[in-house]
């Protein structure tokens, strides 16, 4: 059985259980580095072909880093967004350390009101890399007349509640400033549901980071979840990922559907057919 095979077999196993706790691979989690260098170097012959996804209508995309990460690390992101009509921008607050850094919330708020006035007051899109994907729901439960969509890659955005690698790695980076009943308590708070925004949640269920089950969403009418294949580190790179922001920020607003798996997507973008944990 293939490595993504046999992660599916134990994800599924684990969600399909109540009360159970999503736990990584611990195999996944050591070939995250590898994995993600090969997903950097298939960029090259893959880039002309995601130069065909669907183009832009010009509004402000916000990108929030995930956790360690700057601007640097979604430089790809932002550059591939922008040569598609969009108006990429970073967050530039610096590193990312998590949500002990001082005023976080306050600095989030006023980085998405300046990107949302020098967009001409157009809606904003938000595009967090894990715990990026965090804060852009918590933005949008704040100011959600100010975000068009949000999407998350590999998010611990869902499930129960419990500990994760993200947040010892989060604990470790921060010289233990962040402790677990913080970062319970954000968790809480991002489950649940996005406030008449659309959102879609990009998970991988080879992801050796954040377990994919807790990286999806209930889904809704407005809220998705879509499956694409490569690691957590990897997921700025992703060919599939990066074609799949550019296809869900090019709808139009007011006018939002899910992601549709027909063609050539049912062979790059998983199924979904698994249950949300409770």
């Amino acid at each position: 059985m293939s490595e993504h095979g046999r992660a599916s077999s134990a994800g599924v196993g684990s969600a399909g259980q109540a009360g159970k706790v999503a736990r990584r691979d611990r195999r996944l989690a050591f070939a995250e580095g590898p994995r993600a260098l090969a997903e950097i170097a298939s960029l090259i012959p893959i880039a002309p072909y995601l130069t065909l996804a669907p183009r832009g209508d010009g509004h402000p995309v916000l990108v929030l880093p995930g956790f360690g990460g700057g601007d640097g690390s979604t430089a790809v992101i932002r550059r591939y967004l922008s040569g598609q009509k969009f108006a990429a921008q970073p967050w530039l607050l610096g590193r990312n350390l998590g949500p002990g850094v001082p005023d976080l919330q306050q600095r989030l708020a006023e980085r998405l009101d300046t990107v949302w006035r020098e967009g001409g007051e157009r809606k904003v899109s938000l595009v967090g890399w894990s715990l990026g994907g965090v804060y852009a729901r918590l933005l949008t439960q704040r100011f959600p007349d100010k975000v068009r969509q949000v999407i998350t890659l590999g998010s611990p955005i869902g499930g129960v509640p419990q500990p994760s690698r993200a947040y010892r790695v989060m604990r470790r980076l921060s010289d233990g400033s962040i402790d677990q009943e913080q970062a319970l308590r954000l968790r809480r708070r991002v489950i649940e549901p996005l406030p008449g925004v659309p959102g879609t949640a990009v998970y991988s269920r080879t992801d050796g980071i954040v377990p994919w089950q807790i990286a999806r969403q209930t889904p809704s009418a407005i809220a998705e979840n879509v499956e694409v294949y490569g690691s957590h580190v990897g997921l700025g790179f992703n060919a599939s990922a990066l074609y799949l922001l550019a296809e869900r920020l090019a709808q139009p607003p007011q006018a939002w559907k899910p992601f549709a798996r027909t063609g050539w997507r049912q062979w790059v973008y998983g199924s979904d057919h698994h249950p949300v944990p409770a």
